[in-house]
């Protein structure tokens, strides 16, 4: 705390959050475009200031401003994977980058400005490479201390050595970033941050507290810490060259170990182990080939082995996927080959069972089906995983194996309130369109069908007097069902039924709307199916064990 500020050369990428939106979503930055954060703006494009949107307005007031205005929700996630190749950019040109937050970035100024030839031209070059390598305009300014040259990037200006405390000084206090601050030092008086820094540090942190003094600290040109430059990520990829073409399937299992244990030794040096792994392979006529596995535990050394050993069986032995529609023999013999861990954690080590059979079945049943795999393509074994939906169908999605299992869609929280049997169920209306875990209403209750059809079967419902069952917009059953015809068999009696769960699903989207009601049934031979009603058609849906 009591060390001269360092010298610091920051690079500011003004409207970041928007930037972001474009760079990973497609929203077009020129135009007007307000990211959104508890329902007030925190960033907006140029052409959204000038038609009056400016932050801190709430989106209905910034929406009357500007009618055309697209709304983006803010993503801190977003915003920093999108940061991460600028960053890169800046670390081409000059080593210890800190990132002070997704938008700007801080350095020491002394290295790249004595290697490039002063400050001025050490910041033309880092704003001219980023501008070059990610197509992002930004700025730099530099000063004493990270907060002043945070605040001298606004301008892109650089402030003289020694002169920080002057340039601090005719700020206005909102410069501090601290609203709650900034309007009690208004209310008292206190204008510009030379006034702040004017007080006396004691009376500050008697009258304002810890982060008051902190402030106080940063008005008066003093950084609170110093510069915690990150570390580049280690390059733990290992990459092997062959002057003769493999084409045999033994003399790439030879190879797979030999770079297997290399690249295992390499992680074991940085206190890692693998959890997902790349294979990537050259053919001597340039054909890429590339291949991801994941696993639920570590990779040890012979497990890596294994897999890239089967992958390359399966490139080298010409078969191809089901039906033959997508050969993956390479075109001629693989010259290099290269492993990514691409998902590493730290080697904690894993516990075994006494006799060492904890999880052995499991790795039996792993390895068999990555062989699998290796043969046929990723999608020739997959497995199922629960997610929310309204229906059995929406909840369910296939994965193939080894692949992380999240479901598409959040599912829904605990069941209390249920929707009751022949109720009117919410829908999406209901709902809205709001972020987190969505409760889903309209949802069936459990149990859960065993089996769902992966194409409804078209089927009529009829009375007790042969007329056609039909359900009215305000969810009125015409009459009690009766029977129940499927395709061309029989009809068979219905001996008892629940329902209708309406479900009115994107509603505001004419062209992808769907509105239908489904029933639970149980027939006379002991069959419980689940059907809809949608159109006016009936479809068995399900059926339940």
């Amino acid at each position: 705390m009591t060390g001269a500020p360092v010298r610091t050369l920051l690079l500011w990428c003004p409207d970041w959050p928007v930037l972001a939106a474009e760079i990973v979503d497609g929203v077009p930055a020129t135009d007007p475009v307000a990211v959104l954060h508890a329902n007030r703006v925190v960033a907006c494009s140029e052409r959204a200031r000038a038609e009056g949107v400016r932050r801190g307005l709430r989106k209905r007031e910034a929406q009357g401003r500007c009618p055309q205005l697209t709304v983006v929700e803010y993503d801190p996630g977003r915003d920093a994977r999108a940061f991460e190749p600028v960053v890169a950019a800046v670390e081409e040109v000059a080593a210890g980058v800190e990132v002070v937050r997704p938008g700007a970035c801080a350095l020491a100024a002394r290295g790249p400005s004595r290697y490039l030839g002063g400050e001025e031209a050490a910041a033309e070059r880092i704003v001219e490479h980023v501008a070059q390598t990610c197509a992002v305009e930004s700025q730099v300014g530099i000063a004493d201390g990270v907060f002043a040259a945070g605040l001298a990037a606004r301008d892109g200006r650089i402030v003289p050595p020694g002169g920080t405390p002057e340039f601090l000084a005719a700020l206005p206090v909102e410069a501090l970033g601290r609203p709650a601050l900034v309007d009690l030092l208004r209310r008292l008086g206190v204008r510009t941050l030379g006034d702040f820094a004017a007080l006396p540090a004691g009376d500050v942190l008697a009258r304002f507290g810890f982060d008051g003094a902190l402030a106080h600290r940063l008005a008066a040109g003093r950084d609170h810490r110093p510069l915690a430059v990150r570390q580049p990520p280690t390059d733990l990829a290992v990459t092997a060259d062959h002057d003769e073409p493999i084409d045999r399937v033994d003399a790439a299992a030879f190879a797979a170990r030999a770079l297997a244990e290399q690249l295992h030794e390499r992680l074991a040096a940085h206190g890692l182990a693998c959890t997902r792994l790349g294979i990537e392979a050259v053919t001597a006529h340039g054909q890429e080939l590339h291949r991801v596995w994941r696993h639920d535990g570590l990779l040890t050394a012979a497990a890596i082995a294994d897999r890239v050993r089967w992958q390359l069986d399966g490139w080298l032995s010409g078969s191809n996927g089901r039906g033959g529609a997508r050969p993956t023999r390479p075109t001629a013999g693989i010259i290099r080959l290269r492993l990514v861990p691409d998902g590493v954690l730290a080697q904690a080590g894993l516990q075994p069972g006494l006799w060492g059979e904890t999880g052995e079945e499991r790795e039996r049943a792993h390895r068999a089906l990555s062989r699998v795999q290796g043969i046929l393509g990723p999608e020739a074994v997959v497995t199922a995983v629960l997610g929310g939906g309204r229906s059995p169908a929406d909840q369910t999605r296939l994965v193939p194996w080894g692949d992380e299992r999240l479901p598409a869609r959040p599912g829904p929280p605990a069941l209390p309130g249920e929707p009751a049997a022949g109720g009117t169920a919410g829908t999406d209306r209901a709902a809205g369109r709001g972020g987190g875990t969505p409760p889903w209403p309209g949802r069936l209750p459990p149990p859960a069908p065993a089996v769902v059809l992966p194409s409804p079967l078209a089927a009529t419902v009829h009375d007790a007097a042969g007329e056609p069952v039909v359900v009215s917009a305000r969810l009125a059953v015409s009459a009690a069902p009766a029977r129940l015809t499927v395709g061309t068999a029989p009809p068979v009696e219905i001996v008892g039924w629940a329902g209708p769960w309406p479900v009115d699903e994107r509603w505001w989207a004419p062209a992808e709307a769907r509105r239908r009601a489904r029933f639970q049934v149980c027939l006379v031979d002991g069959a419980a199916l689940l059907l809809a009603v949608e159109a006016g058609q009936w479809l068995v849906e399900a059926i339940y064990d």
